[in-house]
This record gives C-alpha cells, structure tokens and sequence, in this order.
C-alpha cells in the first residue's frame, strides 16, 4: 500500500484537491452559499475525475520512467517496485476508467473533456516528455488543467483567474526544467533529449532566469491591477523565494543543488495554495453558519 501511494504521489493528489476546492470558494464563485460548493456533487464528481486522472498519470509515467527512475532515485524506485509493472497497468485502466464514470455524472462535455485530458498524459508519458521545450510546457499546461474543469463548470472565465494560472504555469515550467537538471543522468543514459541534454546546463540556467523574471508580469498585474486581498503578501514572498532561487542556481553543480532548488519552487506552489484565502480574509465568515448549522 505505501508502494502504490508512492507510485500515485497520493500527496500530491490531496493538494490538487484542496487547491481545487479553494479556487472554487475564494476565487471562481466567492459569492456562490458555501455549502452550495462543498455539497455540489457535480463538483464532487469533477474533483474524484480529476484526482483518479492524475493518479492514473503518475502510474503511466512511472511505468515509462522506471528504468530512468533507477538510476536518478534508486531509493524510491525500490519502494516504487514492490508494485509490479502488471498491477501499475491495471490500477492504471480502472483509474481512468473510474475517471469517465466520474466525469459522465456531470455531463458529456466532461467525459470529453476527461478523455482528452487521459490520452494527453499518455502521450506526454509515453513520447512528448522526451523531447525538449514541448515536454517541459506539456507537463505544465498539464499540471494546470484539473483547475479549468472547475473553470469551465462554474462558467467563469475572467481575466484575472487567466493571470493566475499564468503565474502557476510560469512557475511549473521552472520546476520541470530543474527536475530535468536534476535528473540530467538518468536522462543521457536512457536517451531523453531534454533541453539540459541537448543544450547543456547553462543554457538551462538562462532559461531558468528567463522563465523567473517572467513571473513579475503576472505578479504585476495581480497586485496593481485586480482584487486579491492580502494574497499580495505571498506574490512578494514568491519574489523573494524566486531571487534566492536565481542566486542558489547559478552556484549549483550537483544533483543535491537542483533537488533543493527543486524544492523551493514546489514550496512556492503548495505555499500559494493555503495563501488561496488570503485573497478575501472576510470570506472566513462563510464557515461559522455552516458549522453552526
């Protein structure tokens, strides 16, 4: 069990749905009853599909990375392993199969949209992950898509909500870029032509720098130009975090270098997930009549 937990990042999972769940309340319909989300079924339903997706994601990539995984984490791939490949692939079908059950209660449009979302992970697994620059903004553009199955549903798609996941996609492509840093070994070994492979890892760096220094745009516009409470506290932060992570990463040799600056940039993704109801404080008010209730 904690080898099939490992293998589906059940950690992980369990953000995603949090930071589904906070979107929906503090950021897509702020203004929509509290127990009206936290009891749509609907949502519930889009939430299980989204988490039974990515769930199923993490086993296919695995499943194609273990050979990689050997060598660039032997520790966890030994964990990984107690799992045979035979049982990965079939909690990986009944994962996404239990994904379209949970998509179709809602309507078509979402089994559509699931599906696509089903084979796009596959591809990028099996083929797109492999080659540089398209591998590291599909993994991004994936990484973001559970949230606009919420954007879609609540039908809301302002500007705003577009300049977030700009912020959110900026900050996954540089956490994707360095796990491609950190993983440069296992990589040349199995003949991955990501972008430190075929362009060396100062061109990397430079990317790395470029892809920082773009985040200001969506920080900018977040802070002066919408309505985001005192979520600006953790846009600062995030610059700060950013900078010491521009500073760390040009002195970085070693794979224990990118795997701390690894973790900084997936520090600054959980951080902005909890910091979700910073953005309308007095929204809090919503929980006291549903607990009293």
């Amino acid at each position: 069990m904690f080898s099939l937990f490992s293998v589906v990042r059940g950690y992980n999972i369990l953000m995603i749905v949090l930071a589904q769940y906070l979107t929906a309340i503090f950021i897509i319909a702020p203004d929509t009853p509290l127990k009206s989300i936290l009891f749509d079924v609907s949502l519930l339903m889009l939430v299980l599909a989204s988490a039974a997706t990515i769930a199923g994601g993490y086993i296919i990539n695995n499943f194609y990375d273990s050979e990689k995984d050997l060598i660039n984490r032997p520790r966890k791939t030994q964990l990984d392993r107690l799992v045979s490949q035979n049982t990965k692939l079939s909690f990986y079908f009944i994962l996404n199969f239990l994904a379209v059950i949970f998509a179709s209660y809602v309507s078509f449009r979402a089994v559509v949209f699931f599906a696509g979302y089903i084979f796009g992970i596959w591809i990028y697994s099996h083929k797109l992950k492999k080659y540089p620059f398209i591998g590291n903004l599909t993994a991004a553009l994936l990484a973001i898509t559970p949230f606009f199955a919420i954007f879609l549903y609540y039908k809301n798609l302002d500007t705003v909500i577009f300049v977030h996941a700009s912020f959110l996609f900026l900050v996954i492509a540089m956490r994707e870029l360095t796990k491609d840093l950190e993983n440069l070994k296992g990589d040349l070994v199995q003949g991955y032509h990501t972008i430190p492979v075929v362009f060396g890892e100062r061109t990397s760096k430079w990317m790395l720098t470029a892809l920082a220094g773009l985040t200001i745009i969506p920080i900018y516009f977040l802070i002066n130009h919408f309505e985001i409470g005192y979520m600006y506290v953790y846009f600062y932060a995030s610059v700060i975090a950013l900078l010491f992570f521009l500073a760390a990463l040009w002195k970085s040799q070693e794979k224990l270098h990118y795997l701390l600056l690894h973790n900084i940039l997936k520090f600054i993704i959980v951080a902005g997930v909890f910091c979700i109801v910073l953005i309308e404080p007095s929204e809090w008010l919503r929980f006291v009549p549903f607990y009293v209730s």
